[in-house]
């Protein structure tokens, strides 16, 4: 299985511009022909490729060097030298790329199958045939090729997602995801489950939406405790959080609480986000006085529901998918 890897350092180079070439037409009854040396290819480009089925940056960090081809050298006779491979680099929508020296931000790769083109092949430098004068008719000098551009990047992937999933661990996350999407992601009754965050799509009215499971918070993740920092940038890219309260914690009535302290000591513009609340685990013996309780304290509507029986699973999902609309509609407006 391929790990996923959100951060990787890299060094990526386009190619050289190859040699003009100096070369005279020679042929048997032309002993003294003119110059007939041709231009040097240009060197491959550095372009990055935005694909929807990559989900990880794992073969961009195992890789780490990135250098396209060297163009060719011009030939005689007016032939060209062949341009230089391109070096293609696939990456996940979500994906930014950062100059590794300044830290300053280049790109934001966010729109599947588009294309970027971060470094120029140096141009191929021309061949004699193009200095040829009436005072200097055999020109021994040619262009040489312009050399290629070379960085150091540090890439980094954020997960863009409709809709993003906050809670604590085993909350029900995953088995959320695996009830409303074909997204298989481990799940058991212990916490930290999901070590990596899964997507999935979900359908409402012929209607495709992206759900991601990010693992767990805890108590101080925004200060690095736990798996911190790492998984929380994951959610900044959502259009609206779905905080999921466990009814089956001995602690269900302060976790949103909580979880709105994490989320708003990693980011103020995240903890703005809209959002919904879910009470889970709604097949629970005890669920309606709990839920009763939490909708009482927190004093917001809250969806109950149960990935078991699947109560309250269809209304959801309509409730988001109106949700995600009225957000869509307002980024349209602004």
């Amino acid at each position: 299985m391929q790990h996923f890897v959100d951060e990787a350092f890299i060094k990526v180079k386009s190619g050289n511009g190859g040699a003009g070439c100096v070369s005279f037409r020679r042929e048997k009854y032309i002993p003294y022909g003119g110059p007939d040396g041709g231009d040097g290819g240009d060197g491959g480009s550095v372009v990055f490729h935005i694909k929807h089925n990559v989900r990880t940056l794992y073969n961009v960090k195992l890789k780490r060097n990135f250098f396209a081809e060297n163009g060719k050298s011009g030939m005689g006779n007016q032939k060209s030298g062949k341009k230089g491979e391109d070096m293609i680099i696939s990456v996940p929508p979500g994906t930014l790329v950062f100059d590794a020296t300044t830290n300053e931000l280049i790109k934001d790769l966010t729109n599947t199958d588009e294309e970027f083109v971060l470094l120029k092949g140096g141009k191929g430098g021309q061949g004699n045939m193009h200095f040829a004068t009436s005072t200097n008719q055999a020109p021994r000098y040619a262009q040489k090729g312009i050399p290629g551009q070379e960085l150091s990047l540090r890439i980094e992937l954020k997960l863009i997602a409709d809709v993003g999933l906050v809670g604590f661990p085993n909350a029900g996350k995953s088995t959320l995801l695996s009830v409303v999407s074909e997204a298989k992601p481990k799940i058991a009754n212990y916490p930290f489950t999901t070590l990596v965050p899964n997507l999935g799509v979900f359908s409402v009215d012929n209607e495709h939406f992206v759900m991601a499971d990010i693992p767990g918070i805890i108590e101080g993740a925004s200060h690095g405790a736990g798996l911190g920092i790492e998984f929380l940038k994951h959610i900044e890219r959502t259009k609206i959080l779905l905080f999921m309260i466990n009814l089956d914690d001995p602690e269900y009535d302060t976790q949103f609480e909580k979880l709105t302290i994490e989320l708003k000591n990693y980011s103020k513009k995240l903890s703005r986000k809209p959002y919904l609340i879910v009470a889970s685990k709604m097949d629970l013996e005890d669920a309606e006085e709990k839920y009763k309780v939490i909708h009482e304290k927190i004093g917001k509507s809250i969806i109950p529901i149960s990935s078991q029986t699947h109560k309250g699973i269809d209304k959801l999902l309509y409730i988001l998918k109106d949700k995600i609309k009225d957000v869509e509609s307002k980024e349209i407006q602004k």
